[in-house]
This record gives C-alpha cells, sequence and structure tokens, in this order.
C-alpha cells in the first residue's frame, strides 16, 4: 500500500531530522551533497526557512531547506530541494516548496524566490518554473556560478533562477 501526499505532514526540520535529509540527498543522485555535519546544522539554524515532509510515522521522506538572503531580506534562497525515491512522483516537492513560502511570506515580506539549477536538472527546472506559473511570478536566469569557479574538479556551472515579484506566496 502506498502513501499518498495526504498521509504526509509538512512542518520545520529539527536537528534529529539531519541524518535522514542527509540520505534523502545522497540518495536523489542528483543533488550535490554536503557533509553529514551540515545537515545537522541547517536543521538547527536554518529551521525557520526549510521545510520536512514527514511519513505517517513521522520519519523525514522529503525536504527543502533555504535561507533569506542577508543582502535581500525579501529573497528565499532555496539550497536543495529532494524526495525519497519512494514518494516521487506525487507533487511532494512542489507541495514542501509552496509551504515553506506560505511560511516564511506570514512571519516577513516575501518578493523573490531564488535558487541554482545546473543545466540539463530538468527536474528542478519544471520545479521552480510551475512555481513561478502558480505564484503568478517572472522567472529570469542567469549564471550566477561558472564552471571554473568550482575548485573541486568539473562542475557544470550553477544558474540563478529568480522568481518574482510573487503576488502570492
Amino acid at each position: 500500500m502506498t502513501a499518498t501526499q495526504a498521509d504526509l505532514r509538512i512542518d520545520r526540520p529539527s536537528v534529529a531530522d539531519g541524518a535522514a535529509l542527509w540520505r534523502i540527498a545522497k540518495e536523489s543522485g542528483t543533488l550535490d551533497v554536503n557533509s553529514s555535519y551540515s545537515y545537522l546544522l541547517w536543521c538547527r539554524d536554518f529551521a525557520g526557512t526549510s521545510a520536512v515532509a514527514r511519513s505517517e510515522g513521522g520519519g523525514p521522506v522529503g525536504f527543502v531547506t533555504g535561507y533569506v538572503r542577508p543582502d535581500a531580506p525579501e529573497t528565499l534562497l532555496v539550497w536543495q530541494v529532494a524526495v525519497d525515491g519512494a514518494y516521487r512522483g506525487r507533487g511532494l516537492a512542489a507541495a514542501l516548496l509552496d509551504g515553506l513560502t506560505a511560511r516564511v511570506a506570514a512571519e516577513r515580506p516575501l518578493t523573490t524566490v531564488e535558487t541554482t539549477i545546473t543545466p540539463g536538472n530538468t527536474a528542478s527546472e519544471r520545479l521552480f518554473t510551475s512555481y513561478a506559473a502558480r505564484h503568478g511570478a517572472d522567472v529570469t536566469r542567469e549564471v550566477l556560478f561558472d564552471t571554473g569557479l568550482f575548485p573541486d574538479g568539473p562542475h557544470d556551472p550553477e544558474v540563478l533562477y529568480r522568481i518574482g515579484p510573487l503576488t502570492s506566496a
């Protein structure tokens, strides 16, 4: 029996969720995986600008991490979005993104969402362009970090997607 989106709960992550977020990111096959330590810190220091989807048993099955840009306080930068393989294809990533931006917008002015996507990551491209359409916003794209800036070998460029102004978060 498979769980539906209605069987899931979206809330803030806690430090206890860090290991599961690291595992989901690692198993995604597309994300740059950060150290397990960074996911623990993220769940502690950026829980207010991140969200986790929990199964009926309470364990994380998806997440979105983000932060408010210090020099652009009305902009939420979405760092990573990942969903456990067993829960993909149900609109969970979109629900996480919508839920997070609604929560952030309820707490502070929010006019823009930013993220970076490597060329060819069609799932992320679709997620964020459909988010923009749902929220009546434009999408602009520009290379934020070119290939040559990465010190650890070949890396695709990171293209900045700027979504805004948001008409409804």
